[in-house]
């Protein structure tokens, strides 16, 4: 089975998940000016969001780029993987309107966390599947390229997980740590995009 239906639902997904996210974003009340002022909060979640989305939408593009052909285990662990990246905007929600309140903060951090560490996990274990021995790779796909994209993914599981556990201590360095991991990636996905 080749890749073309599996890319074209995928973006579909990232790009409806995008799109919530500034569904979020909304000012009530008076005056208009003080409100948009006071939903900082959903301005900073809906572009850590988004661009966090973004950069998982450019390596599932640079993982298809490796494959030749898919299988159905493999179809089912991209839904599985789609599945939590349409579920993004909800703890995005949670987190924007919870960061000004400790009542309900840390639950929130957490819930976020949560989702992206499944992010991560379920993104490695689509990737680990299709390179595992080649299984559906593309004849001429560069080992360094295949050794460097799962290099590259590793950590990710490792730092949301560790975000998650911050929120227990002190989830306003939790909600830091998700925008550091955020911007990590940008930086990681240029440095690494670039030499491939």
């Amino acid at each position: 089975m080749t890749t073309s239906r599996l890319e074209a639902f995928s973006d579909g997904v990232f790009a409806i998940a995008a799109t919530l996210l500034i569904l979020n974003v909304s000012a009530e009340g008076a005056p208009l000016g003080l409100q948009l002022l006071k939903i900082w909060p959903s301005y900073v979640a809906y572009a850590v969001s988004f661009i966090t989305i973004g950069i998982i939408w450019a390596n599932h593009h640079t993982v298809m780029s490796q494959i030749a052909h898919v299988n159905r285990l493999f179809l089912l662990l991209n839904v599985l993987f789609l599945m939590v990246i349409a579920f993004i905007p909800f703890p995005t929600r949670l987190l924007a309107e919870h960061i000004t309140n400790p009542d309900g903060l840390q639950a929130a951090s957490i819930a976020y966390g949560i989702t992206l560490t499944l992010t991560a996990v379920s993104f490695n274990l689509l990737w680990r599947y299709a390179a595992a021995g080649r299984r559906l790779l593309r004849t001429n796909a560069d080992a360094r390229t295949v050794e460097g994209i799962g290099r590259s993914y590793l950590p990710g599981p490792f730092l949301y997980a560790a975000a998650t556990a911050l929120a227990l201590v002190n989830p306003y360095a939790s909600a830091a740590f998700y925008t550091a991991i955020a911007v990590f990636y940008v930086l990681e996905s240029s440095i690494f995009g670039g030499r491939s």
